[in-house]
């Protein structure tokens, strides 16, 4: 083969990386795979289901009425005054919900799609994009169910509440980025240690449903400060929640929307420092395992 042949092709497939290494020029170019991915994912998975989409309505409305019962209710959990505990806890498991599908779902991007790894090339960061491209649109569903009871409390209920739309609204794709990345970024931290350790597998599930709790999801940041100042919490369980990336999240949705909550610059700085260095960290730990996994998946 002449030099000439040589330089014409198209792709140099090499086993040598950079630490961190997202060529998006070559994503781009395998944009309509990413598509393809996406409708699989967002019409394959309640195709044969009898309510089909309608489940990306159904389960944080049920959630939202269980929290309510449990915490509000029983625990007579307070959610600030004029705010209904619906609304609170709705809007706590929409932000809660998208992380979390994140997450899961990127969690066992290796072993789920070994088949396809082992037989065809593509950047295989490819396939966690897909996944949280799927749930942001599973994720804009269910804002605007969101949207909806939020229309209904404010101009239809016939009690007074006091929620009102915050100003740092505007920030608010900055807090779809940030829980995109995050949980992207554990998301492939953990699908690339499960390749040799297939344990943390089985504790994905038990371990995401232990960080909902750390997470303000069901109640407000400021019922724990003032648990923890009163010593009915441990101090160092007060710092865990409070200096939790998503409950910081969780807070700013709040504030960005009904007027609850807590939201600062200095927060929001530290959730995207935290979030941007999860994921390099998970960027880099997912190249260096795409070019071994098939051997130990």
């Amino acid at each position: 083969m002449n030099k000439n042949s040589e330089d014409n092709w198209l792709y140099t497939i090499s086993p040598k990386r950079k630490l961190i290494d997202i060529n998006f020029e070559e994503i781009w170019l395998y944009r309509d795979l990413l598509i393809l991915f996406v409708k699989r994912d967002i019409i394959t998975v309640y195709k044969q289901t009898i309510l089909g989409p309608l489940w990306y309505f159904i389960q944080p409305l049920f959630t939202s009425v269980i929290f309510t019962l449990i915490f509000n209710n029983l625990a007579d959990i307070k959610t600030g005054e004029g705010v209904p505990p619906f609304l609170f806890n709705l809007a706590g498991i929409t932000c809660w919900n998208y992380f979390k599908e994140c997450l899961t779902g990127t969690s066992d991007t290796f072993k789920k799609n070994q088949g396809i790894f082992g037989k065809v090339y593509f950047p295989r960061v490819v396939m966690p994009i897909s996944i949280v491209i799927t749930n942001l649109v599973k994720y804009g569903i269910q804002l605007i169910v969101f949207i909806c009871f939020y229309s209904y409390f404010i101009w239809f209920s016939d009690l007074a509440f006091n929620v009102s739309p915050g100003r740092s609204i505007v920030l608010l794709p900055v807090l779809i980025f940030v829980m995109a990345i995050l949980g992207l970024g554990l998301g492939m931290i953990i699908s690339s240690m499960t390749t040799k350790y297939r344990d943390l597998t089985f504790l994905v599930t038990f371990g995401v449903q232990l960080l909902m709790y750390a997470s303000a999801v069901m109640y407000p940041l400021e019922l724990i400060r003032t648990k923890t100042l009163q010593g009915s919490i441990p101090r160092i369980a007060g710092l865990i929640i409070e200096y939790n990336p998503m409950t910081i999240v969780i807070e700013a949705f709040r504030h960005m929307t009904i007027g609850t909550g807590e939201f600062t610059l200095q927060g929001m700085l530290y959730v995207i420092l935290v979030s941007l260095a999860i994921f390099l960290i998970g960027l880099i730990i997912f190249n260096k395992t795409e070019k071994s996994f098939i051997d130990t998946v």
